[in-house]
């Protein structure tokens, strides 16, 4: 959820090796099994259950699935049998073919698939019916620990199967997947690129195929060749359309892995040709350069051995890449490492990512077409100080992701239609406000705003200071995100909304009565009415006269001032420590309270007596706090209504509650130098919330 604290500070991707536990009881997968090992008994995940609410949130199936070790299924089950290849991956009852096309170019990639499914996992000596395979998350790897149970039907695996019917490390690595998004049925529908970038860690890059460069050939052939990872599909122009049969073969609105491209002599002239392989483990292209087309009776035998060509319903097949153009609609890559992109480029790529939430009423502002709230967008600033070789423009990726939104759908959540603009930015740091957005277009933005987990798009911009702000299209929608960007060359990067700075005025001294002004002297009088004989106004006094002050001031709408404001407010200014408040003390706070109420005003932009939350970031501002992005969103939890709208009263709460906690902090910091290491942001969380 949005909400929680987290550094945003830029984190270097972390190595595959140091892959988190997660399992809820705290323990390793090597602790698990050992535990399960000693006590002679086989795993069983309470994590993920085996019952219905690891299978379907919305639906019940219409038979019965009895949940079986693979054991209890075949006679000699096997983890892998003769190597993990792309004829393993049969798709079942599920929609989930995106996910299987990524598995089928996953087994083309042998370190790659090593990482994600460990290999020395078996049903033989210490087996204890636990398996693991490790993910990527949102710039973290994690470990999955599962239980071999698996759905079936009449002993047969419901979901992803192999080919061969003892083997079970796909079927396994489908449950972790599963698990990992919170059920079988988060699955349903989805876009290769998402599984790809799951199992590397790495950016996907999107084509649509009619729009290709002219060397779109060439982009296929090196992206195989450097290791990449291809899924292809066709469009659907309805969902009656979905997985629909062409006359020849092809399925629409389905997932595809590209496995192979190459070319061939025909007939004395080279003919460019393209591999794919459908998830079904079946149904084939049955155009030309099929598996039983009479072009291949043109190639010579060893010809067609070098290809791995063979006449098998296996799901895979080579077609004309002509053909493939024609028919076919998106290709997605997903470049396994943060290799160079660029063709003749053998540098690696710097890597930063920034963690970050749109949350209502304060940072979901919305695209460039609601300019009110835009402004109010996490901000990350970009500089980019070193020119590509060679060339005068700096090449960067720009890869933006909303995080859990598949694992939330059983919530109700969807995926969010997401997006991002760069600015040029001025010399100066911070915030950028609501006029800087009305006078100055983007330099640069993500093609388009769609509701995919991931955008991203490559820029060449010269060298300068740049503001990247992600957003989703329509403003108050709720997502946590992370922002990636890839760059040739290194690039500093910096969260706006990052820092915390106080800045309140010294309070001024008293002046000696007989120095007072005619003001001052009207006020000492007005003072002594309100505190009586002992000359010190108490929180009870103090209530009723801001509650009659406040009824009497115009533009400005208030509840009421609670006696428990009126006792923060002494806190804040009570020197002597009795509680009261003196003549000098009140004096104070009286100043501070006419520059509240001149602030509020200010940023009451609608003139409705009432502020928007979204104004909130500028008018503590005015007011000497400067936040972060996770301070005004605990604020704006706190303090604002259904409509975003802070009342005055809530404002005034605020402000003692930050001035009280800020100075705290200062008194505290330079008493003690251990504790200025404490995290203001924390420090001041914690007082807010007491």
């Amino acid at each position: 959820m949005p909400y929680t604290y987290q550094d945003s500070r830029p984190r270097s991707p972390p190595l595959p090796q140091s892959a988190r536990a997660t399992h809820s009881s705290g323990q390793t997968y090597e602790e698990l099994k050992r535990m399960c090992q000693q006590r002679r008994t086989l795993f069983e995940d309470s994590d993920f259950p085996a019952n219905m609410s690891s299978l379907f949130y919305s639906e019940k199936p219409a038979i019965p699935f009895v949940w079986k070790r693979p054991g209890e299924i075949v006679k000699d089950p096997e983890f892998i049998v003769g190597g993990a290849t792309r004829t393993d991956i049969c798709q079942g009852d599920l929609g989930d073919c995106w996910l299987l096309a990524a598995i089928a170019s996953l087994t083309l990639h042998e370190k790659t698939l090593a990482r994600v499914v460990p290999q020395d996992q078996n049903f033989g000596a210490g087996y204890a019916g636990i398996f693991h395979f490790q993910f990527w998350q949102h710039n973290e790897w994690l470990d999955i620990v599962i239980d071999d149970r698996l759905p079936t039907f009449k002993d047969r695996l419901v979901f992803l199967h192999s080919a061969e019917n003892n083997e079970f490390w796909s079927a396994l690595l489908e449950k972790a997947y599963a698990k990992l998004n919170g059920s079988y049925e988060a699955l349903k529908g989805g876009s290769t690129i998402e599984a790809m970038e799951d199992f590397t860690g790495g950016v996907g890059e999107m084509y649509d195929v009619k729009k290709a460069p002219e060397n779109f050939y060439e982009i296929l052939e090196k992206s195989l060749k450097r290791g990449s990872m291809l899924g292809c599909s066709i469009d659907t122009s309805s969902a009656a359309e979905s997985e629909a049969r062409t006359p020849l073969g092809l399925i629409k609105g389905h997932a595809y892995s590209v496995t192979g491209i190459d070319e061939v002599s025909y007939r004395g002239r080279k003919v460019h040709l393209i591999r794919l392989r459908n998830p079904w483990g079946q149904v084939e292209w049955s155009g030309p350069w099929s598996d039983n087309s009479a072009e291949w009776r043109s190639v010579s035998p060893e010809e067609q051995k070098r290809l791995c060509q063979t006449v098998l319903d296996d799901g895979e097949f080579w077609m004309k890449f002509e053909d493939f153009k024609a028919h076919f609609d998106k290709v997605e890559i997903c470049n396994l490492t943060p290799d160079a992109l660029e063709d003749n480029a053998a540098n690696k790529w710097e890597v930063t990512v920034h963690q970050g939430s749109w949350v209502r009423g304060s940072t979901a502002g919305g695209c460039r077409n609601f300019l009110d709230t835009f402004w109010t967008n996490p901000q990350i600033k970009l500089c980019l100080t070193e020119k590509d070789d060679g060339k005068d423009e700096c090449t960067f990726i720009a890869a933006l992701m909303q995080k859990n939104r598949r694992k939330l759908r059983k919530l109700g959540a969807e995926m969010l239609t997401i997006g991002y603009a760069i600015y040029e930015s001025p010399s100066k740091d911070g915030h950028m406000n609501k006029d800087f957005f009305r006078y100055h277009p983007s330099k640069a933005k993500s093609k388009t705003y769609i509701n995919l987990r991931e955008v991203s798009d490559r820029f060449k911009l010269p060298p300068g200071n740049y503001v990247v702000v992600p957003t989703t299209f329509e403003p108050h929608q709720e997502a946590d995100f992370c922002l990636r960007i890839f760059s040739e060359k290194k690039v500093l990067t910096q969260d706006v909304d990052g820092k915390v700075d106080i800045d309140l005025p010294e309070p001024p001294k008293p002046t000696p009565p007989q120095e007072e002004t005619e003001e001052e002297k009207q006020f000492r009088e007005l003072f002594k009415q309100v505190a009586g004989k002992d000359m010190e106004i108490t929180a009870e006094e103090l209530e009723y006269v801001l509650n009659a002050v406040l009824k009497k001031t115009k533009d400005i709408k208030f509840k009421k001032v609670t006696l428990m404001t009126c006792r923060n407010i002494i806190s804040l200014m009570d020197s002597s420590g009795n509680g009261k408040l003196e003549f000098n003390e009140f004096k104070i706070f009286w100043d501070k309270l006419k520059k509240w109420i001149s602030v509020y005003l200010r940023f009451d932009s609608d003139k409705s007596g009432t502020m928007s939350s979204y104004e909130l970031r500028n008018a503590l501002s005015a007011a000497g706090f400067q936040l972060n992005n996770y301070l005004l969103q605990l604020i704006v939890l706190r303090y604002s209504d259904e409509q975003f709208q802070i009342d005055f009263d809530d404002f005034l709460n605020c402000l003692i509650r930050l001035e009280n906690a800020s100075r705290v902090y200062l008194t505290l910091s330079m008493k003690n130098r251990d504790f200025i290491n404490l995290n203001i942001t924390e420090f001041i969380t914690l007082t807010m919330n007491i």
